[in-house]
C-alpha cells in the first residue's frame, strides 16, 4: 500500500471500527483502578516512545482533568523522572528503570498500566515482574498478538492492529475512555 493521507485514514477507520471487541476489557480495567483509587491506591504507567508520551497523557488526566473540575487522582507516569531514569539505566541497566521505581513507590493495590505496541518491552516486562511481586494489579496495553505481556497481565487489552502508528492511535483512545469511565464508576462524571 502506498503511504498517503487517504490510505492512513482509511486504516485508521478501519481498525476504529473494530474495537468493539475491547469494551469488556475497557469497562474491567477502569473498575480495576476505580477500586484502587478508592481505597486509597495509586495508578503507575509505563512505556518507551510514543507509549511513554501515552502513559504521561493518561497520567495528567487523572491528575488534572478530564471531563469537568474534579479532585485530582494519584496518577505516576514512571517515565518522567529523568534523574532517576538515567541513573538506574547507568547503574544497573535500561530494563531496570521502570521496575527499580515500583520497587520504591510501589505498594499492594497500586495498579500498573504497562504499555508496548509490540508487547515484547524488555523494561516494561520486567516492570510487570515487579509489579506482580508487590501484588500490584497489571493491566497491559499492547497490539499485535499482545507479545510476551499477554501472559503477565492480570488484565490484557489487546488492540488488533499490526501498524506501530494505529495502534497507539487506539491507545490514546482507548486511555481517554478509561479516564471518563474511571470518573463515572467514582461519582465524579457530569
Amino acid at each position: 500500500m502506498t503511504f498517503t493521507f487517504a490510505s492512513n485514514l482509511q486504516e485508521h477507520q478501519l481498525l476504529f471500527q473494530s474495537l468493539g471487541v475491547l469494551e469488556p476489557e475497557v469497562i474491567q480495567a477502569s473498575e480495576l483502578i476505580a477500586k484502587a483509587f478508592a481505597s486509597g491506591n495509586k495508578l503507575m504507567l509505563c512505556g518507551n516512545g510514543g507509549s511513554a508520551a501515552d502513559s504521561q497523557h493518561i497520567a495528567a488526566e487523572m491528575t488534572g482533568r478530564f471531563i469537568k473540575d474534579r479532585k485530582p487522582l494519584p496518577a505516576i507516569a514512571l517515565t518522567t523522572d529523568t534523574s532517576a531514569l538515567t541513573c538506574i539505566a547507568n547503574d544497573y541497566s535500561f530494563e531496570d528503570v521502570f521496575a527499580r521505581q515500583i520497587g520504591a513507590l510501589g505498594r499492594s493495590g497500586d495498579v500498573l498500566i504497562a504499555i508496548s505496541t509490540s508487547g515484547n518491552s524488555g523494561n516494561v516486562i520486567k516492570a510487570m515482574h515487579v509489579a506482580k511481586e508487590f501484588g500490584i494489579q497489571v493491566i497491559a496495553l499492547s497490539g499485535r498478538d499482545g507479545g510476551q505481556m499477554k501472559s503477565l497481565a492480570n488484565l490484557s487489552i489487546i488492540v488488533p492492529s499490526q501498524t506501530t502508528a494505529r495502534i497507539q492511535e487506539a491507545h490514546i483512545f482507548i486511555g481517554h475512555l478509561i479516564c471518563g469511565l474511571v470518573e463515572k464508576h467514582l461519582g465524579l462524571a457530569g
